[in-house]
């Protein structure tokens, strides 16, 4: 591994520390969104793309961002030989990164369009547990995402907490109560398993 690592220049030695990371993200990702699937196995199409939301502010997401760096660094691996001109290389690099979250984007849209919001009361999100896919700030200064199934169908929404810490990717929480249509409060599961052992009767 190291002699191959050091048999690299700088250009593909950039590319490959792009790319693994990346991913690893990624499937990091696709685990994520698979993993509270309903009995059905149905995905609803309301990750990072909602109907009511307007496209040009869920370009900056955090999935987008994946995406973009998956097809800029495996575009430079893949065309490494192929392109003397490194800095064309880049250009076609930056291209098929922005086409690659567009057509991803364009996917997830096409899917939301399937699966309406009305089809889903949001209110029936309210005492189910679920996991954090962007960090939730502390004390409210700021929206996260989760990620839960409701409904047989993986959904993603915005999430705020007003606990004093912030809440990583990963943590599991439990939904306290809906702020809007499309984000909920949210508390840590370990705060609200804790309250229910405080208040068991003893025997």
């Amino acid at each position: 591994m190291e002699i191959w690592w050091n048999s690299l220049d700088l250009f593909l030695k950039i590319m490959w520390g792009i790319a693994i990371p990346f991913s690893a993200i990624f499937v990091l990702q696709m685990i994520m969104l698979f993993f509270g699937m309903g009995d059905h196995g149905e995905i609803s199409g309301d990750a990072d793309v909602d109907v009511d939301v307007a496209m040009p502010v869920q370009f900056f997401s955090f999935r987008n961002f994946v995406n973009f760096f998956l097809g800029f660094a495996w575009t430079g691996i893949s065309f490494y030989d192929t392109f003397e001109n490194k800095i064309w290389l880049t250009l076609l690099c930056v291209f098929v990164g922005l086409v690659l979250v567009s057509i991803v984007m364009a996917m997830l849209y096409a899917l939301s369009k399937t699966t309406q919001s009305g089809n889903i009361d949001i209110n029936n999100a309210v005492g189910r547990t679920a996991t954090v896919y962007y960090p939730i700030p502390a004390a409210g200064k700021g929206a996260g995402k989760i990620q839960m199934s409701i409904q047989q169908a993986v959904r993603e929404y915005d999430a705020i907490s007003e606990l004093p810490e912030p809440l990583p990717t990963g943590a599991l929480v439990r939904i306290k109560g809906v702020v809007d249509s499309h984000t909920l409060l949210v508390d840590s599961t370990l705060l609200v398993d804790s309250s229910i052992v405080n208040n068991t009767p003893k025997s």
